[in-house]
């Protein structure tokens, strides 16, 4: 048990890290936090455009009472510094056949836009799999997904009532048996991705997923740049310190346990608790010393999650009407998902098109200019290459025209996230964007524990 007073260094000013900070400050520990980017928000980061800052990172914000409960512990509210506005529709998918689907927090009018779309028999067989997803999120949270350690054995038990739960069984087989019209096997296989995974490898546990998006989606009026921004300033009014723009050496270890980080330039701060908020492949590889590669268990490295090709602007849109969060979907998912397996961008790849000032109170004038994010899937560990922009350039933007969508793109050398960017930004990650690959039966139970094998380190 640690004693108020006790110091702390955590490593990373991401969303896991300012969440870090502001619990162990909270709990009366003196904390700082070193991050070697400029600021904070890790993965939340934003580019500048001429409507602002546009989000380059994870676009969809759900649970806010977990991010409330942040600025509670500082002493200040969440409304007081971040304006969260419910949306209304969860997402707009598109297809390339011109059909389209609106889903919202409501399950009766889910159906009836099901019914409309593919039928009555479809409606139905949405109404099962929304009680089975909600089921697998009740037996799965307690014990996995809010566990320190995961716990299988309550799971097994689940499984011998849930049949998504048996061993071996993938997203997307699963869905097969549910719907008969692929486009909603495809849609929903689709949050296999929200955790970097792809429906035909990964377990069948994560149609979960819709249900916690149907919980209620929010949209923040800067981004979650701008609500890493504001846990940034929050945790320092609370006296949490930050050193930005420095980067951590080596975690120091002193009779069995942490004593301290060291930082480029030589200078070692001393602590009790040290939390890496990085990749722990980057602990595993031996970027920040011996110590801390010698905690984490010898195993194989687990597989990287997906990566991703990010464009981030400011333009204009004409010819479809989008939402805040709108799916353009391949006609033809293995084409999607088999380059991506063997290491290369998709030909015809699904796209994410978020309008991130759609759905907001000062949401810009028709035809003005406004903030877009498009995330286009591939492969984690891809390598720079040439001719990579125009390439991604033509298989974003055309592939939208064909949709009916005309959106101006960034100018050439501009606007573009690549995993090698990725992977250069985050150390030990390969530009996964989501850890660990959640594909495998025993991926769930597989992931790291908070606790390490060094006294003090923890992740």
């Amino acid at each position: 048990m640690q004693k108020p007073g006790d110091r702390a260094v955590v490593i990373g000013a991401g969303m896991g890290g300012l969440a870090a900070a502001i619990r162990l400050r909270a709990a009366g520990l003196s904390v700082t936090v070193v991050e070697m980017a400029e600021g904070p928000g890790g993965k939340a980061r934003a580019v500048p455009t001429p409507a602002g800052p546009a989000d380059t990172g994870p676009p969809v914000v759900t649970r806010l009472a977990w991010i409330e409960e942040l600025f509670a512990l500082c002493g200040t509210r969440l409304d007081d510094h971040v304006q969260a506005h419910r949306l209304p529709l969860l997402a707009r998918h598109f297809w390339p056949d011109g059909s389209r689907l609106d889903l919202t927090p409501d399950t009766h009018a889910n159906a009836d836009a099901i019914a409309n779309l593919c039928g009555a028999e479809a409606a139905a067989a949405f109404r099962r799999f929304d009680a089975a997803a909600a089921g697998l999120l009740a037996a799965f949270e307690a014990p996995v997904m809010l566990a320190p350690r995961p716990r299988p054995g309550q799971v097994a038990l689940a499984a011998l009532r849930r049949p998504a739960l048996i061993p071996g069984r993938s997203l997307q087989s699963w869905l097969r048996g549910q719907f008969r019209d692929p486009r909603l096997v495809q849609l929903f296989g689709r949050y296999a991705t929200y955790v970097g995974g792809w429906p035909a490898a990964s377990p069948a546990v994560l149609a979960l997923i819709w249900r916690v998006e149907a919980e209620g989606v929010h949209a923040l009026t800067g981004g979650l740049h701008g609500l890493a921004q504001a846990l940034a300033r929050v945790a320092q009014d609370a006296g949490v310190r930050f050193r930005y723009a420095t980067r951590a050496r080596r975690i120091v270890r002193q009779g069995g346990a942490v004593s301290g980080v060291e930082i480029e330039g030589g200078a070692t701060l001393p602590c009790d608790i040290c939390v890496f908020n990085g990749d722990p492949a980057a602990l595993r590889e031996g970027l920040l010393g011996p110590a801390a590669q010698a905690a984490l268990p010898a195993r194989a490295p687990a597989r990287p999650s997906l990566s991703a090709w990010v464009w981030a602007f400011a333009g204009t849109a004409t010819g479809l009407d989008l939402d805040h969060h709108n799916v353009f979907f391949t006609e033809e998912p293995r084409a999607e998902f088999g380059p991506i397996a063997r290491g290369q961008m998709p030909e015809a790849p699904t796209l994410y098109v978020c309008a991130q000032d759609r759905g907001l109170p000062a949401a810009p004038a028709p035809g003005a200019p406004e903030r877009f994010e498009i995330i286009l899937n591939g492969p984690a560990g891809h390598p720079a290459q040439p001719g990579e922009e125009e390439t991604c350039r033509q298989r974003t933007f055309q592939r939208l025209a064909r949709f009916g969508l005309t959106l101006t793109p960034p100018p050439p050398g501009t606007g573009l996230t690549t995993p090698a960017m990725l992977a250069a930004r985050f150390p030990g990650s390969q530009g996964a964007i989501y850890g660990a690959s959640p594909e495998g039966t025993f991926a769930a139970f597989s992931r790291p524990r908070a606790r390490t094998g060094l006294a003090g380190l923890y992740l």
